[in-house]
């Protein structure tokens, strides 16, 4: 019997889905899945080399040249794909189960999270829906001018571990109602949600070789980006693997979207309490383990303020509950996997060095086993060091002291990140005029504001391109001008 976590059904994880079939990998290999919360090893599925992702860009490629969906009508594609929607719905309880084993994210967490990522793929069929494919335009050179939106080609979908179904979720969606054909390449630590992607496809008729899925390692998923099968790569990561996939995707102009690191800010305003900022950046930096691209890492506070906001945020992390993740009570549970435990852990002992460690730094002393670390400030840090401009993706925040409003905007943009932001203040008009000036993709005022229904993505090293909302659609798209000596009958 396969190995899979309680509570979990997926019917061939032992088997790559490649041209429409479950087929048994190449390498005849398995990929190991540790739980974050034991230690032990919860999992086993397939391990695709690089025989196996040239297999799958051939059925996709295959699927996209001679197969009906890029040319089915758009209502038919979405048709299809809102009944693959509806299996998943029914399957939300597992995508829950899955993460929680494979992540170590917190049960009383992971139901609503995957409950709100299934309804998102309705939303995202809904902005299908309103999008004209095709649309005429006036036009002096000719009696009649179509712009028509046509499917980029053969897509390569990249997730990774963090928020492994909603984020390889929204490629597929995006892929699919545009009528690209689609290789799903989960992390090897997470791919167990890509599976029952697969099968929810394979429920709802997707016609063979448009969903694909391989689950490998580095070597496996570089040579996938690498085939010149591939139109177009769509990955979310980090900054170093993004800058190698923009790299090969140049070579042969393949499109490519990029969603990377962050070092976000949040700046302090003084008509904010201090309590109350203690409270929220604490709940913030402790969510999914700070393990959350867009987190607000850096607090850049009025340097009058910077020792009583210090204060308070070490006796709201000292009251933090650390826990396993499918204990009720935890409101940290571990880190991800043991390599992210002992990077978290090296950047802890670069931060002693460089800046004051006010709580945490130390993994729990009630938990022997798995990968936890406590919550964890540091204050009076440089803008400069490597805690304040290196993405740890912890539970680690740096307070950084600022003179006045104009040095906190200064503080925030001298990052190479440019992700996400927010500004703690009552003051809306004040918060528009400071995040207008902040050089992210995204900002909130109030703390970690996100909704994946409106564009998502970055400036400078976080990024190229947007996700979510309607402008998810176009990066799947090429546009197509048309002129012509008259209307078609049928747009």
């Amino acid at each position: 019997m396969p190995l899979l976590p309680q509570g979990v059904t997926i019917a061939n994880p032992e088997s790559l889905f490649i041209g429409g079939r479950w087929v048994r990998a190449h390498s005849g290999r398995l990929i190991e899945l540790v739980s974050p919360d034991t230690e032990q090893v919860v999992a086993r599925v397939a391990e695709a080399d690089e025989a196996d992702m040239d297999a799958a860009v051939a059925a996709a490629r295959d699927a996209f040249d001679n197969g009906p969906w890029q040319t089915t009508p758009p209502a038919e594609r979405i048709a299809t794909f809102r009944r693959m929607v509806t299996h998943l719905e029914g399957r939300v309880p597992e995508l829950a189960r899955a993460w929680s084993a494979q992540m170590g994210g917190l049960a009383s967490f992971a139901g609503p999270m995957h409950a709100g990522g299934v309804a998102a793929l309705h939303q995202i069929a809904g902005f299908a829906e309103a999008f004209a494919f095709v649309e005429q335009r006036p036009t002096h050179a000719a009696a009649a001018a179509l712009i028509a939106h046509e499917p980029v080609g053969v897509v390569a979908a990249i997730a990774p571990w963090n928020g492994p179904f909603g984020i390889m979720a929204n490629k597929v969606a995006y892929a699919l109602l545009t009528g690209c054909t689609v290789i799903m390449k989960p992390s090897p630590e997470t791919p167990l949600e890509a599976y029952i992607i697969a099968e929810a496809a394979e429920a709802a008729g997707i016609p063979a070789g448009v969903v694909n899925l391989v689950t490998g390692h580095r070597e496996a998923s570089d040579h996938l980006v690498c085939n010149e099968g591939i139109d177009k790569v769509s990955f979310t990561g980090s900054t170093l693997a993004g800058k190698r996939i923009a790299t090969v995707c140049a070579g042969r102009m393949a499109r490519c979207t990029l969603e990377l690191g962050g070092k976000s800010a949040a700046i302090l305003r003084d008509d904010f309490a201090i309590d109350h900022a203690a409270k929220l950046l604490t709940g913030t930096i402790t969510l999914m383990s700070g393990q959350v691209c867009a987190m607000l890492s850096r607090v850049i506070v009025p340097r009058h303020r910077h020792d009583e906001l210090a204060a308070a945020i070490a006796t709201e992390m000292k009251q933090v509950r650390i826990g396993h993740s499918d204990d009720p009570t935890a409101q940290l549970g571990p880190v991800a996997m043991k390599r992210q435990l002992e990077r978290i852990e090296g950047y802890i002992e670069e931060g002693r060095r460089t800046a004051t460690l006010v709580s945490g730094g130390q993994r729990p002393s009630h938990l022997n086993v798995g990968y936890f670390i406590e919550p964890t400030l540091f204050a009076n840090v440089d803008n400069s060091s490597r805690i304040a401009q290196e993405e740890i993706f912890g539970p680690v925040l740096s307070l950084i002291p600022a003179d006045d409003e104009e040095d906190a905007i200064r503080l925030a943009n001298s990052s190479a990140y440019g992700l996400n932001g927010s500004v703690l203040t009552h003051d809306a008009q004040a918060a528009y005029r400071i995040g207008r000036r902040i050089r992210t993709g995204g900002f909130g005022q109030n703390g970690l504001r996100m909704d994946f229904g409106l564009p998502f993505g970055g400036f400078k090293q976080s990024g190229i391109g947007r996700e979510g909302g309607p402008e998810g659609l176009l990066p799947y798209l090429e546009s197509k001008t048309m002129l012509l000596d008259g209307v078609p009958e049928a747009l």
